[in-house]
């Protein structure tokens, strides 16, 4: 592991995400909203650090998702419909001509992230806020969303 990732993992008390990378959830706010017939937080926030050979898993989340780059290399966020059909690429990092450093990932859409380097410091902010119960990872899928998940997975070849 190079030294600034690990000093960051230090410095941010970051512990590994089960998607892949490394987190620590900074912010949930105490106001909450009714979401799904339940009670939710309105926002929540995290860091986020991924590192050359990491990759978030293919995932949805039940609510909008807000990504913002902070620091490191670029970072490559896929988006897909949430039937998988239509698939978006884009690069965050500091803004240059083909780079944005904030990105918005629709509720029930497809996501995935990977670093273009060594690695990349993001922040994931979600509103209403992020709970695992709204989480679902591509192999979670069950077998009568096979084309969707097969869907995906030939989005990861592109």
């Amino acid at each position: 592991m190079q030294a600034r990732p690990r000093q960051l993992i230090e410095m941010l008390d970051l512990k590994p995400h089960p998607e892949g990378g490394f987190y620590r959830e900074l912010y949930r706010a105490p106001q909450t909203v009714q979401f799904a017939g339940t009670a939710r937080s309105a926002l929540t926030t995290i860091y986020y650090l991924l590192m050359a050979g990491d990759r978030s898993q293919w995932h949805r989340v039940g609510s909008d998702e807000v990504w913002h780059f902070y620091e490191g290399d670029a970072l490559e966020l896929k988006i897909a419909s949430s039937d998988a059909v239509h698939l978006e690429t884009y690069r965050l990092s500091t803004l240059t001509a083909e780079s944005q450093p904030v990105r918005v990932v629709p509720a029930g859409h497809w996501q995935m992230a990977h670093p273009l380097g060594d690695y990349a410091l993001v922040g994931c902010t979600v509103g209403p806020g992020f709970e695992f119960a709204d989480f679902t990872l591509i192999r979670d899928l069950p077998a009568s969303e096979t084309a969707v998940r097969a869907r995906l997975i030939a989005h990861d070849a592109r």
